[in-house]
């Protein structure tokens, strides 16, 4: 008995001397963490201290740290620092501190293209149209977008000098400015078309686009809106939160609006409506693109699921993933890939693509696919509420699949001939509009465009230098048109008169158009919308 003790008390000698060693050998087997560790130490210490070139330590981490995010394969999970942390702020607040001017770049020189409302920029009289030619003394002849944006904002309180160049004045107009804080609407101020029908855009879905939905929506009722188009393109998403609001606004109390899955304690969660609907007679048709994710396809895929909105356009982008925000200071935080999202009919928006390009580019294909049938057998299928038949497997498939016209191959050679020159025939369709704009040559905002127009935009590019021959443009004469008729309502005329004009033209806002005009209830639009799309899938029949 006494020797068995002494037994059992070497082994457990030996065990606490080698255990430790033993458990790392056989633990190494299966990818120790603590065993790479100390790999990862090592090999740090050892590129610190032996590689051919100095590089600071802090650095060898910040790469380490880079190069760990970039083998999750995921486009999505960053470490945002500096102008990026704060640029991701910028967008889902909507405040920065500035003047409140939307400007680009227009022959050489930072051009206003238009003044937000009640701002230090609007209230000081800037224009649309305006040539910033210096900030501060500094000349801003060749400035970058990104350039100027850094010029202009800054801290609230305090203060720029911009020098503005404007047509029909022979010297420039110096303005004296203290920037604020400018909060840029994530809802603008809505259309109303005939018929009572109402157009409220989304982009992105920010802190506070709920409340900014609702607002206008009250507005337009006001002024005797009756139903209401919700254009979602273009919108790349934001925040979760606010996706699952905006949605909770059309819908009743306890119907699911998405359900997040996850790995993470709390990461797998169902989102439901909390309140009533607070409109819940007004039709509504969604229109959405390839440019529709994340938060965006939350909220058309909720309404489409519910039967509460007709969906319009072509598939979106297909971003199902949710996205953490862990910060680690002011500056740095970490976005990472903490779920993946589920519509409540079970479908699961995110594509099934190699990388984020593999994603645009499928999304890209079916946007510009001849076909009008709503997609392939390929595609699973699932129902809403009242049976319908949607698809799933990757982003939100509308009921009603329309496209945009494509270039012609005439308009396509155009667009070849332009080639690197293609900021030169801006400049000359831009340059060409502020000029009827100081001439007031354009009187109504129906107007069209002329051959001297047209020929006015040809000749300022070919003082450029673009090298295009006379029968490549006349055959995109169309193409041209359009272009310098948007670029003419907005200098002319404002913004609000280049939508109407963009809206003539535009396939998936007229397709809405037209639902909303016959039909008299969501019930109703679901019916026209759902034998329309029947009509538009069965193959027309052979004489």
């Amino acid at each position: 008995m006494r020797q068995r003790w002494g037994l059992v008390a070497l082994v457990a000698v030996i065990s606490f001397f080698t255990g430790g060693w033993l458990l790392q050998r056989g633990a190494a087997r299966d990818g120790d963490v603590y065993q790479s560790a100390r790999l990862f130490d090592d090999v740090l210490s050892h590129v610190s201290a032996y590689y051919v070139d100095s590089i600071p330590q802090g650095e060898l981490y910040q790469k380490a740290t880079n190069g760990l995010l970039d083998q999750l394969k995921d486009p999505y999970s960053v470490l945002l620092q500096g102008d990026d942390y704060k640029q991701l702020t910028e967008t889902t607040t909507g405040n920065y501190g500035g003047l409140g001017i939307q400007i680009d770049v227009r022959d050489g020189w930072i051009t206003v293209v238009a003044p937000l409302p009640e701002t230090p920029a609007e209230r000081a009289g800037v224009e649309t149209g305006d040539q910033i030619i210096s900030v501060d003394g500094k000349s801003t002849e060749g400035w970058t977008n990104d350039q100027a944006v850094k010029a202009l904002r800054g801290t609230a309180g305090t203060a720029v000098e911009l020098r503005i160049r404007r047509a029909g004045f022979d010297q420039p107009i110096v303005y004296q400015l203290t920037r604020a804080m400018i909060h840029v609407r994530s809802v603008p101020p809505g259309n109303l078309f005939p018929a009572g029908i109402g157009y409220i855009s989304l982009n992105p879905v920010a802190e506070s686009s709920t409340q900014e939905l609702r607002r206008e929506i009250t507005s337009l009722l006001s002024k005797g809106m009756k139903s209401l188009i919700l254009d979602l393109r273009g919108n790349p998403g934001g925040l979760l939160d606010q996706g699952v609001k905006v949605a909770d606004l059309f819908l009743d109390a306890d119907q699911e609006i998405v359900a997040t899955r996850g790995r993470a304690r709390g990461a797998t969660k169902n989102f439901a409506d909390q309140a009533r609907q607070e409109w819940p007679s007004l039709p509504i048709v969604v229109l959405v693109n390839d440019g529709t994710a994340s938060a965006a396809e939350i909220i058309s895929g909720a309404l489409q699921d519910h039967d509460r909105a007709v969906v319009v356009g072509v598939p979106t982008f297909g971003k199902g993933l949710v996205q953490t925000l862990f910060p680690f200071s002011d500056n740095t935080a970490l976005k990472l890939t903490t779920g993946r999202w589920y519509t409540p009919s079970g479908r699961t928006i995110q594509r099934v693509a190699r990388n984020e390009e593999d994603q645009a580019h499928q999304a890209a294909a079916e946007a510009r696919a001849d076909s009008t049938r709503p997609d392939s057998g390929a595609r699973p299928t699932y129902h809403t509420d009242s049976g319908r038949l949607v698809r799933g497997g990757g982003g939100i498939v509308p009921d009603l699949i329309v496209r945009q016209d494509s270039l012609t191959e005439s308009e396509r050679v155009f667009a070849t001939a332009l080639a690197a020159k293609f900021t030169e025939y801006r400049d000359a369709i831009t340059a060409t509009a502020l000029q009827l704009k100081n001439s007031r040559a354009v009187a109504s905002e129906e107007f069209s465009v002329t051959p001297a127009m047209r020929a006015e935009v040809l000749r300022r590019m070919r003082a450029k230098g673009v090298e295009v021959s006379d029968e490549t443009y006349a055959k995109a004469t169309q193409l041209v048109d359009d272009q310098l008729g948007y670029e003419i309502a907005r200098y002319v005329f404002g913004r609000p008169a280049e939508f109407r004009r963009r809206a003539r033209d535009d396939r998936q806002m007229q397709t809405a158009l037209d639902l909303l005009t016959r039909a008299q209830s969501p019930k109703d639009l679901l019916a026209i919308a759902m034998t329309q799309a029947a009509s538009a899938a069965t193959p027309a029949s052979r004489n």
